[in-house]
């Protein structure tokens, strides 16, 4: 084992917290002085340590002169190999979970359904790259008996690293769509990058939960060896009776001959097999559907995920966490199957990182919604070119200033769009 990691790890047991952010650094913590594309980690290194810091992990040797530093080859690498070799300490159930959409309403349904009997640790919110997969891992303390963690990528292979650090014991792919086209370079590379998570579990026979309507996902599977498949299809989990009568998501649900009532605080029918997932899950650790089910009802959206807001003048359906075509649509359909007294008004923004597919999934979704919605209002560059019969803005900050001198007025409204366009700024308009 390298002499420099036992070092840390030896600190780490006892008690040291990690931290990457020269300003969050408090007393005995241990600095990972990470580069980024804006930033270098190794020219806080001094910060680190006057702010009490007892170790700082560099690899620029400028910054190694002083005292309580180690020097490394690689940062980043360095962290996440300290973070495999605690993942081996871990002797517990690692859930790795990845999708185009879905993964993080996914993974809160799941650690709300097996907290309800388990000490579980989650991903904290968008934790889920070669960064924070690391850290991720790094958080999981002895107390916990079973973690869930989300894996996100936007090139082949990075799922692949990811798994190497995380070791998940069982896996589930929501689903595959359009997202990320730009790294991934076509669907086939989306197809590709995202099984990486049934590979890796084929080759540990490991578990794997599938929802078995999914052709791609049973397709992909098909090609790997798993000790044992839990499916949340229809074939063992029978839904009717599916409405958004009241705006959230509601539904009849039959499992082996016995039939439950599901009342969530969530938006969309796309949600039904986030759901089903999660009682799945907690089905496969001892968890009984009617305290899943229960769980479940009671959690409640956030970080501007299909979040339903009563503004002073509106209703507001938020969504603007992330988008890509497939989210884009469903969350349009969703929209116009919402019942509401009031007009609708879709305010829609750039779908980032889709390189040469933008120019068409941006036609196709803007004719979609023109169809659909009373108004639509178009945000970024990608849509301008595909907006006529809307109103188009260039940026967030365009539009604030359109709605200051036309306020919306008893509306209901949809905010979807990339997290980079910066919808959820148009709130306070709203």
């Amino acid at each position: 084992m390298d002499k420099n990691l036992e070092q840390v790890y030896s600190l780490y047991t006892n008690g040291h917290t990690i931290c990457t952010d020269s300003r969050m650094v408090t007393k005995g913590a241990i600095f990972f002085a990470l580069k980024g594309d804006t930033f270098d980690g190794n020219k806080f290194a001094p910060d680190a340590l006057a702010s009490g810091a007892e170790l700082v992990i560099c690899d620029d040797p400028k910054f190694s002169s002083q005292s309580n530093t180690i020097l490394v080859a690689n940062v980043l690498e360095f962290l996440q190999n300290f973070a495999s070799y605690h993942r081996e300490k871990l002797n517990i159930p690692v859930i790795g979970l990845t999708g185009s959409n879905g993964k993080t309403t996914t993974k809160e349904l799941i650690n709300r359904v097996l907290a309800s009997q388990y000490k579980t640790f989650a991903t904290k919110g968008n934790l889920n790259n070669h960064i924070g997969v690391p850290l991720s891992i790094l958080s999981i303390d002895n107390q916990v008996q079973i973690a869930i963690i989300e894996m996100g990528a936007n090139h082949i292979g990075e799922i692949a690293e990811l798994c190497s650090i995380a070791q998940p014991t069982h896996g589930l792919i929501t689903n595959i769509g359009k997202a990320h086209l730009e790294g991934f370079g076509s669907f086939e590379g989306v197809k590709q990058a995202k099984s990486e998570l049934y590979r890796y579990l084929s080759g540990q026979k490991g578990e794997l939960f599938i929802n078995s309507n999914n052709e791609i996902l049973n397709g992909l599977a098909s090609q790997c060896e798993f000790s044992h498949i839990h499916s949340y299809g229809s074939d063992n989990y029978i839904v009717s009776n599916s409405s958004t009568s009241d705006a959230y998501l509601c539904f009849d649900l039959e499992i082996s001959g016995k039939k439950f009532k599901v009342n969530t605080q969530l938006v969309g029918q796309y949600n039904v097999e986030n759901i089903l997932a999660a009682i799945c899950v907690g089905h496969r650790f001892g968890i009984e559907p009617t305290q899943a089910i229960k769980a479940i009802e009671s959690y409640s959206p956030a970080n501007n995920r299909s979040q339903i807001l009563q503004t002073a003048k509106n209703n507001v359906v938020l969504d603007a966490y992330n988008a890509n075509p497939t989210s884009m649509e469903q969350a349009i359909q969703n929209f116009n199957a919402m019942p509401s007294e009031n007009p609708k008004v879709a305010i829609l923004g750039d779908m980032l990182e889709l390189g040469s597919y933008a120019a068409k999934e941006h036609q196709r979704i803007a004719q979609l919604a023109l169809e659909v919605v009373d108004k639509v209002f178009f945000v970024g560059e990608n849509f301008k070119q595909s907006c006529r019969g809307g109103l188009w803005f260039a940026s967030h900050q365009e539009l604030s200033e359109y709605l200051k001198a036309n306020p919306l007025n008893r509306k209901t409204i949809l905010l979807k769009g990339s997290r980079g366009i910066k919808l959820d700024e148009i709130v306070k308009q709203l």
